[in-house]
């Protein structure tokens, strides 16, 4: 029977184990990109408005959604560094994995050891639909479908409608005119201006309160 337990293993998994295993999988990109001189890479955690950005990391509202690695381009082009960029993301997993697991095997990690199990369920998980071959959503092909191409037929995804992995710098231009469109659509919601009005006054009242307690 589902119970508040496993209520509670839900939302560990959704919201602490998950987003830590796909930030996992996208550094893979990021190691491969840096070796071939990938120009402008970034990480992008989840969806929705931007509530930071630092460096390359850039963390969305929605961080336990959706998350993708982008860049514009490769210095090094060849064969090889698509290989490699591609097969970044299977290698952080697996690693990943295979690393908690030996630290639990031999004592070293001894305390919380379904969280730790259960990371290492969702690092296989993701690790194994990223090594077999197939095509995903849009019929996009999946890294090991990209691998598997290049290794036996030599050509990339140009074939495709959408490259696999987008360019930052059109990942930005998307984000802002999404975030215009959103603003905008703010301004004009009846129900969105009462609900900022009751807040704003929520606000005042809070301050108001809070200067006369130091009165």
């Amino acid at each position: 029977m589902f119970g508040l337990s496993d209520l509670l293993s839900l939302i560990v998994s959704a919201f602490i184990i998950l987003p830590v295993v796909v930030f996992f999988r996208e550094s893979g990109y990021l190691l491969g990109s840096v070796l071939f001189g990938a120009v402008n890479p970034r990480i992008t955690l989840g969806s929705g408005p931007r509530l930071f950005k630092i460096g390359i990391l850039d963390v969305r509202r929605y961080y336990h959604l959706y998350s993708w690695f982008s860049y514009d381009e490769l210095k090094r082009e060849s064969r090889f560094a698509y290989v490699c960029l591609y097969a970044g993301p299977i290698l952080a997993n697996l690693t990943l994995a295979f690393v908690i697991n030996m630290l639990l095997a031999n004592g070293i990690i001894d305390w919380r050891e379904t969280f730790w199990n259960r990371l290492i369920f969702y690092a296989f998980y993701y690790a194994l639909f990223d090594i077999v071959p197939m095509r995903t959503t849009n019929g996009k092909p999946n890294n090991g479908k990209i691998i598997y191409d290049m290794l036996r037929y030599g050509r990339r995804t140009d074939y495709n409608h959408e490259p696999f992995l987008p360019s930052t710098s059109e990942s930005e231009k998307l984000y802002l005119q999404e975030i215009e469109a959103i603003q905008e659509h703010e301004k004009n919601d009846p129900i969105l201006k009462k609900k900022k009005a009751r807040r704003a006054k929520l606000m005042q009242t809070v301050k108001r309160n809070n200067r006369q307690k130091k009165k």
